[in-house]
């Protein structure tokens, strides 16, 4: 049995983590969108979810990295721009290519990759590394996530990438996965 195409995307304005079960990762964005006038900062943001989305056209599953408008100062930091961005990418996915998209919380992901809600981005960073080393991430936080999310779909799917702890997996347990794509 092949194994499906489970991608993992972390969505940012500048700086998107792309990747994918197979090992594939990449980042896609573009800095200084939010100081671009109103009509060329929404097209900016368009032509960001479509190079996202031909990243991850060809998915059989995506994970997303649940958006969360309360980062430090609501409003800051283009958290506008950002959740346009995010539901331009889910929007498409779901409804204009068909593919089911899973929103994955943060402390959700943070507990398949170090068996800790709360773990620090570095510790997440650390666990791809030692148990995904599939990804050459060079570091990259966003890359990191993305992998991470790839990973807990395919395990979910019975394709996992690598042996992850049980305490590690009952993180799935708490994700709404799609009815089509279940294990």
């Amino acid at each position: 049995m092949t194994a499906p195409r489970v991608a993992g995307c972390d969505i940012s304005l500048t700086s998107t983590g792309l990747a994918f079960n197979t090992g594939w990762c990449a980042t896609a964005g573009r800095g200084s969108i939010t100081t671009l006038p109103i009509g060329e900062r929404t097209t900016a943001i368009r032509e960001a979810a479509d190079k996202i989305l031909l990243h991850l056209d060809t998915a059989d599953l995506v994970l997303v990295e649940k958006f969360v408008l309360a980062r430090g100062k609501a409003g800051a930091g283009g958290a506008g721009e950002r959740a346009h961005l995010y539901y331009l990418v889910v929007d498409a996915l779901i409804h204009r290519i068909g593919i089911p998209v899973v929103e994955v919380p943060q402390s959700t992901l943070k507990m398949y990759a170090t068996g800790r809600g709360n773990a620090p981005k570095d510790e997440v960073k650390d666990a791809v590394a030692r148990r995904l080393p599939i990804f050459v991430t060079r570091g990259v936080s966003d890359m990191c996530d993305a992998a991470m999310l790839a990973a807990m779909g395919a395990d979910h799917l019975g394709h996992p990438l690598a042996t992850m702890p049980a305490a590690h997996r009952k993180a799935l347990d708490t994700v709404t996965w799609p009815g089509a794509v279940a294990a």
